[in-house]
């Protein structure tokens, strides 16, 4: 029996519209996009309207999560997303702005990287320093995956039963610990 291709998780995004297309038009086309760099959807969640983060900082988002099996390293599919991503005109200016299309690796099976310590500085770093600061490496899983309801309710449509590796709470779990408000603010399209 062949041994199974890592699991990964994206996080898609977008909240500007694109040659004249909607952000769920984008999200669809992006899907397309990665699939022809050989990656294989296994699922994707259903497209979800949500309120741009930070409040303010622009029109609200469409977000979906997608589960894919890849060959590639955690870094190779990091690189491929930004491909992608340039593909449909993100431009990388400012820090959680606006943006036609934003790719996220969420997590790749269990990894944690670039290594506990590392993981631990980024998950614990305040909330000013995270406007501030941006990592210059990869880290996994996201360290701002178990306070985002955009992230995590696209997620249970594809991975609910996932568990981060360092906070031992399933996707599901991490859903029931946010605001009401937060989760509630996350509706299908």
């Amino acid at each position: 029996m062949s041994k199974s291709l890592p699991n990964a998780v994206l996080a898609l995004g977008a909240n500007l519209n694109l040659r004249g297309k909607e952000p769920k038009v984008t999200l669809q086309q992006a899907l397309d996009a990665i699939a022809r760099q050989g990656m294989v959807i296994r699922a994707v969640s259903r497209f979800f309207a949500t309120p741009c983060f930070p409040a303010g900082a622009g029109p609200d988002y469409v977000n979906a999560a997608a589960l894919i099996e890849t060959d590639k390293s955690p870094t190779e599919l990091l690189h491929m997303l930004h491909d992608v991503e340039h593909e449909f005109g993100r431009e990388r200016v400012q820090r959680w702005g606006m943006r036609t299309l934003d790719l996220d690796l969420i997590c790749y099976d269990d990894h944690v990287l670039p290594d506990a310590a590392l993981f631990d500085r980024w998950l614990t770093l305040p909330a000013q320093a995270q406007r501030q600061e941006a990592p210059d490496q990869l880290i996994l899983p996201h360290p701002r995956l178990q306070d985002r309801a955009f992230v995590l309710v696209p997620m249970a449509d594809v991975a609910p039963d996932w568990r981060h590796p360092v906070l031992g709470r399933t996707v599901t779990e991490m859903i029931a610990d946010l605001p009401v408000e937060d989760v509630a603010a996350v509706t299908p399209l």
